[in-house]
């Protein structure tokens, strides 16, 4: 009974495997496309999207994962169509600066846009990401470590935080229903000897 259950526990690792390895190669024949495209002035960075019929043999965790990186790219790039795609019109976004959640696409948008506008040379990194599925397979939740730099109203400065998302399935397709983002550390390197007195929210535009 044992090696029945090995053997069938073997047997989804090794499918799951499989799936995973046919993914990253589209992904990477992807990329390799569009690297022969690099010196477009305005080149787009977020991951190229697979075919659908490999998205759809894609394990839900290489989904996530996916997801969250072309969130993250399309938020370095300010390309809202593509963040939308990815957010729930009634997400829910907790912010690490003490402002109130912003609720539904408008007010996150509206949020969003007031803060890159202060920003050029947007970078974002992401580290230690974490994916989990519910035993539904209809909600999931992701938490990654980031590390920002930017220009931030002609100054640079750079944060680090965590993010924890939660993610729902929608006609077969995941989206982020709620970020809530803690900022871990900020600093600025350049700073003058006698700083003027800045707002509390103006200091560090967090990544959300």
């Amino acid at each position: 009974m044992n090696m029945q259950r090995d053997a069938v526990k073997t047997s989804h690792r090794l499918e799951r495997f499989v799936g995973v390895i046919v993914f990253l190669t589209v992904c990477l024949a992807c990329a390799s496309s569009a690297a022969a495209q690099k010196k477009k002035k305005n080149q787009d960075d977020t991951p190229p999207t697979p075919p659908p019929s490999i998205m759809s043999s894609a394990p839900d965790e290489t989904k996530i994962d996916f997801l969250i990186g072309e969130f993250l790219g399309a938020w370095q790039l300010g390309d809202v169509e593509k963040m939308h795609k990815d957010l729930a019109d009634d997400i829910s976004v907790v912010a690490g600066t003490w402002t109130p959640p912003a609720v539904g696409w408008p007010s996150y948008l509206a949020a969003y846009q007031t803060q890159r506008a202060r920003m050029q040379q947007v970078r974002m990194d992401r580290s230690n990401t974490l994916i989990r599925i519910a035993p539904s397979g209809l909600f999931a939740w992701a938490c990654y470590q980031w590390d920002f730099s930017a220009l931030v109203d002609g100054a640079p400065m750079a944060a680090e935080g965590q993010t924890t998302l939660v993610l729902e399935k929608k006609n077969d397709n995941w989206v982020i229903v709620h970020n809530h983002t803690s900022l871990v550390q900020a600093s600025q390197p350049s700073v003058p000897a006698n700083p003027a007195p800045q707002p509390a929210a103006s200091a560090t535009p967090t990544p959300r």
